[in-house]
């Protein structure tokens, strides 16, 4: 019955003169999202996006897909009708009720919109006298203003609409708004979570991971690849770099006292994601830290890392809970493939009592053990950066 979708927004209302940025930008966002589902026609109009679906298209997939981009708000399969007839309108949202509801023992409100305000009925006289119409034809039907089982929604525009379903939408800002960022992206549950957060607010994403091998396995890098790609469906195409990190973190290992490892591997990674965000065009890094989660996450450790890095670092995951990271992974189906059980460099040398509240002027004292080489196997890292476009 559904050849066509209502997509309403919320935020990128209120945005003013350059709305219009945003909602080009969300309705091409749609059009990305069902490319290869396709040929739907999105269109633009008064406030509105109206996706036209093809005659073979898949009703459940279309919605799914949907769901995945983020500014919409809500998604209203819809019946579109070539008419701004009152009479004509009554009849075929009668129409709409009848097969719509086969069982109409249910209550209903009417809910109606004009955008031309010269139309011949007021809003409440549509509501009126369509209400009317629908009990006249269907005396099963009772109306409850206050909390019907069912909402009934006309829109008459150039041309007419009605809906009476109405699906949540991801919500936030379209992907791609807001800038770039560049992630720092594990084989874990916390960093895929931060950058799908940090992209709902319309950030377009690189990410950048830390491979280490032979003490990490070809598979720990396929399940980073695999997650990229469970990020892209809502982000889009990712940039993937994969630095291998291996010499790096042996002559850390070497050099430097084995409570401080995590902290120092850590400035190196910031300072190496930093170089390439700022290669790339981003405008921050993100990380997947909550605090006190683990020994480098602590209020101390936090900032000694942070101290080498001179642009932004968004943790959008800050101040959550690990099962409130937990339930956003399994609603965007990373979890399963985090807790795979191949390690990623950071898991291999760990020291057995990490320091958890680091010194920044003790830390920097220890890195000056790393001064006769350090710069060549970073310099080196960076030119042997494997890049891998994941969508």
């Amino acid at each position: 019955m559904y050849k066509a979708f209502l997509i309403k927004y919320a935020e990128i209302g209120i945005k003013g003169n350059n709305r219009y940025l945003f909602e080009n930008a969300l309705r091409d966002q749609i059009k990305n999202a069902l490319k290869e589902l396709g040929n739907y026609l999105v269109t633009k109009e008064q406030g509105r996006i109206y996706i036209e679906c093809p005659e073979d298209y898949d009703y459940e997939e279309t919605v799914e897909a949907l769901k995945r981009v983020f500014g919409i708000a809500w998604i209203c399969p819809v019946m579109i009708i070539d008419t701004i007839d009152w009479e004509e309108l009554k009849t075929a949202v009668g129409n709409y009720v009848e097969e719509r509801y086969p069982d109409r023992n249910f209550t209903f409100k009417m809910e109606a919109k004009r955008a031309d305000k010269n139309y011949p009925l007021t809003t409440p006289e549509m509501c009126m006298d369509m209400g009317g119409y629908l009990l006249d034809r269907f005396p099963e039907l009772k109306v409850d203003v206050h909390n019907p089982l069912v909402r009934i929604m006309v829109e008459v525009r150039t041309r007419s609409y009605v809906y009476s379903e109405v699906i949540p939408g991801p919500g936030g800002m379209p992907v791609g708004t807001s800038g770039k960022a560049m992630l720092l992206l594990s084989g874990g549950i916390d960093s895929p979570v931060a950058g799908y957060m940090v992209a709902k607010r319309g950030v377009s994403i690189d990410a950048v991971y830390f491979h280490a091998p032979p003490y990490t396995s070809e598979r720990a890098k396929e399940k980073v690849v695999d997650l990229a790609k469970l990020i892209s469906r809502y982000t889009g195409p990712i940039k993937l770099h994969v630095i291998n990190f291996t010499d790096i973190q042996l002559y850390i290992y070497e050099k430097c006292p084995h409570e401080e490892l995590t902290i120092i591997m850590r400035r190196y990674m910031m300072r190496i994601a930093q170089t390439i965000a700022e290669e790339s065009g981003c405008l921050g890094l993100i990380t997947g830290e909550s605090i006190g989660q683990v020994a480098s996450q602590t209020l101390h450790s936090l900032s000694a890392t942070n101290e080498v890095c001179t642009m932004p670092v968004y943790r959008p995951l800050i101040a959550f809970d690990k099962q409130d990271i937990v339930n956003i992974s399994e609603k965007i189906n990373t979890y399963e493939t985090s807790i795979l059980p191949y390690e990623d460099c950071c898991t291999i040398f760990v020291a057995k009592h990490p320091v958890t509240k680091p010194s920044t002027k003790v830390i920097r004292h220890s890195e000056k053990l790393l001064e006769e080489k350090i710069e060549e196997l970073v310099k080196t890292a960076l030119e042997t950066d494997e890049v891998i476009m994941v969508k």
